[in-house]
């Protein structure tokens, strides 16, 4: 919503800005405005206007396309959390020497013993277990 608002902000300054700076270059090159010292430096603030805001909205406009959309942000995380959850399942079925459904119903024991809890909580539990029960 804020990036929004900036880029509407700056769009309708923009265009303000643009037909000010316009207006007051077509009235000097038809001579019904004077050139002098005034029109010279506001005229040049108006460029510096314009091409300060037109570099900042193209600026925020790359930067929001760029940005991962809100739907793909927790991707990553994601991912993360499935190949710790993957890595800590074949520890676990190692230390069971390849017993899967093993694994599987120590962790779906668990699940009922401590309900609520992260996924590889369960795996890191379970492995804790085994490795304190063996000598």
């Amino acid at each position: 919503m804020g990036n929004q608002v900036v880029i509407s902000v700056g769009t309708f300054i923009l265009l303000l800005t643009g037909l000010l700076l316009g207006y007051v270059l077509s009235q000097l090159v038809l001579g019904f405005l004077a050139f002098n010292l005034l029109t010279f430096f506001g005229t040049l603030s108006l460029i510096l206007i314009f091409g300060t805001l037109y570099y900042v909205l193209f600026w925020q406009l790359r930067r929001q396309q760029s940005r991962p959309s809100t739907i793909n942000e927790g991707i990553p995380n994601q991912v993360e959390e499935d190949v710790s959850n993957s890595f800590l399942k074949n520890r676990l079925i190692a230390k069971l020497s390849g017993d899967a459904a093993a694994a599987e119903r120590l962790i779906e024991q668990a699940k009922q013993t401590y309900p609520g809890m992260p996924e590889n909580w369960y795996c890191e539990r379970v492995l804790d277990d085994l490795e304190r029960d063996r000598p």
